[in-house]
């Protein structure tokens, strides 16, 4: 088959029974592959397995292609949902363009994505990447394909190593890209992955294949860019891949944030590797239970060792990381430690749990990679610069009753997540059509304290200031709340709809 192409179905056909007759087993295996007729590969005719038009291939397979635009305009989110000893993680771009990567576990079947997809209204996903076919990475493809393409608006493509399991639920994914047409690219380092509005490189698996076609050291290995900040997605990569992925783009690894490797075993997220992201923050997606012991301690302090904060999904629950292009606001569901070494100290959250996320932590980027170190709500000392410390904690658009006579019932509440007081004297805040308000001079923001800007009239105290329109300003169905520091230097911009 050849890469940066979709496959057909004689192909992915062959490659299911090809796996069954090796005697390839998944470390979490589910249930056994049913075998397919090996007639299918050279009986039926080849069918095309295919929605659009494949991106363009690219030309020079040693080094990752940067796909997208480096123009920063908007937000983009990445969501690691709580899945338990799984992992799946929703990305929605400056333009609502979606990628989701993994889907959690097979025994779950995609209950806990398709609900967190149902929760945050996506309909449809324009980039599924599968990092590889172990069952507790694919297991809810089936049902996300057949739910997207039957009662929502579809899937765009999906992306795959090419290496096959010999399992049921690899089957049952297969059948469902089948039965719905759906484009599917067997995805190596150098492809392209084009997301509007980020650049994505892909990084792994590599041509030829390493540690002879092994699962985990073959994952899908993705760097997300915006603006001043990214983002590296290792799927289960191994001691092999990560060795590979150092040897081959040492600091150019560098990002703000990791997610751990292989759910923080001890295989991944080696010292070489964080040494070369260097990252300021990393989330790791396992259970509190974890049957393997997920995270091992050798990750845990590997991470302490590098005064690196983690989040824990087990613990924080949905992890939501939202950057501007300067810097990355960490929310999640729940306050827990992020100190490696503290880690098992937090209270377990249940997968599927729906309570919201609040802002834990700001992180800032630069140029060249990030710079600066987060500052952490729960404890952390790190220092961040003042620019990224600001952060909005509330918006709140919809005044009650006659918006035009309860004016002072919209507003923005700002908070001071930084270690030090924030002198906002000449910032100013400002929506999408421009309207602008001036912070007054002298005006000071404790750390952790919040202020409230009212839209109306009133008079400042160190909790509220009062913008002094005579008309609403922030839009019900949507704005965005753009905070310019008193340089001219936008540091903070928040969407909401």
């Amino acid at each position: 088959m050849s890469r940066g192409h979709p496959y057909t179905t004689a192909v992915v056909v062959v490659l299911v029974v090809f796996a069954g007759c090796t005697g390839v087993v998944e470390n979490n295996p589910g249930q056994p592959a049913t075998d397919r007729p090996e007639t299918a590969a050279s009986d039926s005719p080849a069918t095309e397995v295919t929605t659009a038009s494949s991106p363009s291939q690219s030309s020079d397979n040693s080094t990752a292609t940067v796909i997208g635009t480096a123009s920063v305009n908007g937000t983009v989110e990445v969501h690691f949902i709580n899945v338990g000893q799984s992992v799946s993680t929703l990305i929605v771009g400056p333009t609502n363009e979606t990628m989701l990567i993994d889907s959690g576990d097979f025994r779950d079947d995609g209950e806990y994505v398709l609900q967190y997809l149902d929760q945050h209204d996506i309909d449809r996903i324009d980039h599924f990447v599968t990092t590889h076919a172990d069952a507790d990475h694919i297991g809810g493809n089936a049902a996300i394909i057949d739910y997207f393409e039957t009662e929502a608006d579809g899937i765009g493509a999906v992306y795959d190593p090419g290496i096959a399991a010999s399992t049921q639920t690899y089957e049952e994914y297969l059948d469902a890209v089948e039965a719905h047409n759906v484009t599917l690219y067997e995805t190596r380092e150098g492809d392209p992955l084009p997301f509007e509005g980020v650049e994505v490189e892909v990084l792994g698996p590599p041509e030829p294949y390493l540690e002879n076609r092994d699962r985990n050291e073959n994952s899908i290995v993705l760097q997300l860019s915006y603006g001043n900040t990214s983002f590296l997605f290792t799927g289960d990569a191994e001691d092999d891949q990560e060795a590979y992925l150092v040897d081959t783009y040492g600091t150019a690894l560098q990002s703000t944030i990791l997610k751990a490797g292989h759910h923080g075993s001890a295989s991944s997220t080696s010292g070489a590797i964080l040494d070369a992201v260097d990252p300021k923050a990393v989330v790791i997606s396992s259970a509190y239970d974890s049957q393997y012991g997920h995270p091992h301690e050798e990750v845990l302090q590997r991470l302490a060792a590098r005064s690196i904060p983690a989040y824990w999904t087990a613990t924080h629950g949905n992890t939501v990381l939202a950057s501007n292009g300067t810097h990355v606001v960490v929310k999640t569901q729940q306050a827990a430690p992020t100190d490696p070494t503290e880690l098992r100290t937090g209270s377990s959250i249940e997968p599927g749990a729906t309570s919201s996320v609040e802002t834990r932590m700001t992180i800032v980027g630069s140029g060249n990679g990030p710079t600066q170190t987060p500052v952490a709500t729960d404890g952390g000392t790190e220092t961040p610069s003042d620019d990224g410390s600001l952060v909005v904690d509330e918006i709140h658009a919809d005044a009650e009753g006659d918006e035009r006579e309860n004016l002072n019932d919209e507003y923005v509440v700002f908070r001071n997540t930084g270690p030090e007081p924030l002198d906002l004297s000449g910032w100013t805040v400002a929506d999408a059509a421009d309207h602008t308000y001036t912070f007054p001079d002298g005006f000071t923001l404790d750390t952790d304290a919040t202020v409230t800007l009212h839209t109306g009239s009133g008079t400042d105290s160190n909790t509220d200031l009062y913008w002094g329109s005579g008309s609403p300003i922030w839009n019900n169905d949507g704005d965005t709340v753009i905070v310019t520091n008193h340089e001219g230097d936008e540091v903070l911009r928040e969407e909401y709809s």
